[in-house]
């Protein structure tokens, strides 16, 4: 290599250096919120948004077309003191967001929803849609003993982006808007 290819591969080298150690302090924390877990005659129910999972660049790229999924993990467990907790219930959720830039409007695919895809024109509205998980049925109260301690834990993830590979060269900093929540637990008596 000559001289100014290492010049050249020096500076794009110190530029990612400096572009990463800017990352943890730009990086906003998505977090669980609005947790709630309440019941029906016949269904224990959650309710769950998650806040702080769209950043500018993760707005930037979704409207480019990129599509973009955010996983949601919901475990339900018998909590039996001295013993080993029972899990009971044990799911795992998808939400997909894809842009048409014809039609200027939002698909949303939501695996537990049976309306699925929801689609808006509003990408506040779609937004919404992406982060929210409302009256989602659990288990089947039936299926509970009464009187018995339980825990419900939630989590949520963006899950990762596959793009066609002469992409990733260009798109190599979507990994930084990569986020993951940590587990939240809520433990309730039936």
């Amino acid at each position: 290599m000559n001289r100014s290819g290492r010049w050249i591969a020096g500076f794009f080298i110190a530029a990612m250096l400096v572009f990463a150690a800017r990352v943890p302090a730009m990086a906003k924390q998505a977090t669980l919120t609005n947790i709630i877990v309440t019941n029906t005659r016949d269904d224990l129910l959650i309710y769950l948004s998650v806040e702080g999972a769209f950043t500018p660049k993760m707005e930037a790229a979704v409207n480019n077309g990129i599509p973009a999924t955010f996983s949601f993990f919901i475990k339900l467990y018998r909590t039996r003191g001295m013993w080993f907790d029972k899990e009971l219930v044990d799911l795992s959720l998808t939400h997909t967001i894809k842009y048409n830039s014809l039609k200027k409007e939002y698909a949303i695919s939501r695996s537990w929803d049976p309306n699925s895809p929801v689609v808006v024109h509003s990408f506040d509205m779609a937004k919404k849609l992406m982060t929210e998980i409302d009256s989602l049925n659990v288990i089947r109260l039936e299926q509970l003993t009464k009187d018995s301690h339980y825990q419900i834990q939630a989590k949520a993830k963006l899950s990762r982006v596959t793009l066609p590979y002469y992409l990733h060269y260009v798109l190599f900093f979507l990994s930084l808007w990569d986020f993951e929540t940590d587990w939240y637990t809520i433990d309730f008596i039936y």
